[in-house]
């Protein structure tokens, strides 16, 4: 049945059959995947996070390793939704044409586009978990409260994955992600917290920061990172929410737009 471009999404449970097919795929590189998802984040934290440490210090109050550490871990699980909700996922809709196949079974475009959500977002979860773990094998954090970090994680996989699945909806060839990365991605991990305190940023800078999904994403989970509670805790989840639920509609429209006008 034809709908509205513009219609409210129309989910259901098949969903799940379609984040199980991606996972099952996914099972047969699961280990090369994971390696090349925390490889350039473990090289940044041992380079700049040693190296660089050991002439600033601290950061914030605490060490620059830590500080750094607790930056990186958002900026993987960005990356890691980031990536497989476009290069991954244009690869299933347009070069292997599997979003194709999955439609003459009884599953609706809307299943699938929020299914490749979800499923960007658990990439996100597996290579923050690989992370985290490197963390407490280096001694940077043994919070408790680290584990509390990961289902927001899995919250920043959301958001990434799909503001990502709306640059594949336009998306032509691969080249185009190109310029998401280089404008898009690049530009807000310096201006995010990551790499040292949003305080630091020109005056108008420090006022659009806080309006970027990353720095929310490192206000929630620096704090669980290093054993303390966030200070702000609505604010910053209200951003990455917010950027989540727009970006999946609008990548819902485009990709409507692009299977079916």
């Amino acid at each position: 049945m034809l709908i509205s471009l513009y219609a409210p999404p129309r989910l259901s449970s098949r969903i799940w059959p379609v984040v199980q097919r991606n996972l099952l795929v996914w099972r047969k590189l699961a280990v090369p995947s994971l390696i090349g998802n925390i490889a350039e984040p473990l090289i940044v934290l041992v380079a700049f996070g040693y190296g660089l440490g050991a002439l600033v210090g601290e950061v914030a109050g605490m060490p620059y390793i830590v500080f750094l550490a607790s930056g990186s871990i958002c900026m993987s699980a960005m990356n890691a939704a980031s990536f497989e909700g476009l290069y991954s996922a244009f690869s299933r809709m347009h070069v292997q044409k599997t979003w194709d196949g999955i439609m003459n079974a009884p599953v609706s475009l809307d299943d699938i586009v929020f299914a490749e959500m979800l499923w960007a977002a658990m990439k996100a979860l597996f290579t923050s978990v690989a992370i985290a773990l490197v963390l407490v094998a280096l001694g940077i954090s043994r919070a408790p409260t680290l584990v509390l970090a990961l289902p927001l994680l899995f919250l920043v996989g959301i958001t990434f994955s799909s503001l990502a699945l709306v640059f594949n909806a336009l998306a032509r060839n691969y080249d185009f992600f190109t310029y998401y990365f280089t404008l898009v991605l690049t530009p807000m991990t310096f201006v995010s917290g990551v790499y040292f305190p949003t305080d630091q940023l020109p005056g108008w800078l420090q006022q659009v920061a806080p309006w970027l999904p990353l720095t929310a994403a490192v206000e929630l989970v620096r704090p669980l990172v290093i054993g303390q509670w966030p200070q702000q805790v609505a604010a910053p989840a209200a951003v990455l929410a917010g950027y989540a639920a727009v970006g999946y509609y609008v990548a819902l429209v485009l990709t409507r737009r692009r299977f079916f006008k």
